[in-house]
């Protein structure tokens, strides 16, 4: 399997579908910003169409899509099972992250383009390009790679919260029913990772800010935001540190703010990460 993360002289040299993933919580459209300019010859894939089923209290904003749904965007956007993905959006791939993992968790080729539109500085193209259909074959979302409430309640667990650290802490919370974080959770806001190009810092700062929240090789981690989209970013840059893969908790914070579980405010705990407490 190829690297989570690439730059912009690997697609160069390489075959691949390149995806623009371009999704907005403001409701801004995705879609007008790449009709408005692309990298040339990138697909669109909408992710609220594709990469998430329908939006419940009970499971969140953006449950996993059935393996079959998923199967048969993948296969629209030109995407086989042999298929090499690099995706990319206008936020340092912080939502292109969502169809990065989803295709890595089920073992095929995909990755970052490590900073995306803020880091291209070539022509942009407006139309979209003829798309051959490819045949994806449906699987099942892996049980290792996928967390429940229970998971992300459980101590033995480090888990780290993707939000912008005014969110973890309750100062604000646009869009889900409750304020906070699920309790014992870790701030590791996703954007925090990128430079102001939206590129990737370097593996030792990033390594050094994962280990900062209790994080080694062996660790066990659950991954979540407001809606297990930029929870992935975390797990791919957790792969590109070398420290393991995680596991998504898919509902996040849109399905536990939802339930009767308690929530926490404020700043993370002081003291020792969760993985060297009692």
């Amino acid at each position: 399997m190829i690297a989570p993360v690439v730059d912009f002289d690997w697609l160069a040299g390489h075959d691949a579908v390149l995806a623009d993933v371009r999704h907005y919580l403001d409701g801004r459209s995705g879609r007008a910003a790449y009709d408005a300019g692309h990298i040339p010859g990138a697909v669109y894939i909408e992710l609220e169409d594709w990469l998430a089923a329908p939006a419940t209290p009970q499971d969140g904003r953006h449950p996993l899509p059935g393996p079959e749904h998923f199967a048969a965007g993948m296969g629209e956007h030109g995407i086989g099972d042999d298929t090499t993905v690099v995706a990319y959006d206008d936020a340092g791939g912080a939502i292109a992250a969502r169809l990065v993992w989803m295709l890595r968790a089920l073992g095929r080729d995909a990755a970052l383009l490590d900073g995306g539109l803020l880091a291209y500085d070539g022509p942009l193209e407006t139309a979209a390009p003829r798309i051959a259909p490819a045949h994806f074959t449906p699987a099942p979302w892996p049980a290792d790679r996928i967390a429940s409430p229970d998971d992300a309640a459980d101590p033995a667990n480090v888990v780290i919260d993707a939000r912008q650290r005014e969110r973890f802490r309750g100062d604000t919370e646009p869009v889900d029913p409750r304020a906070g974080h699920i309790p014992g959770a870790r701030s590791l806001p996703c954007r925090e990772h990128l430079d102001e190009r939206g590129r990737l810092l370097s593996l030792e700062r990033l390594r050094a800010t994962l280990q900062a929240a209790g994080i080694e090789e062996d660790t066990p981690v659950v991954s979540y935001c407001g809606s297990g989209v930029t929870a992935c970013h975390n797990l791919l840059v957790l792969e590109h540190a070398g420290l393991g893969t995680g596991r998504l908790y898919p509902g996040s914070w849109s399905q536990w703010s939802h339930s009767s579980r308690p929530a926490a405010t404020g700043d993370e705990p002081a003291g020792r990460p969760r993985s060297q407490r009692a």
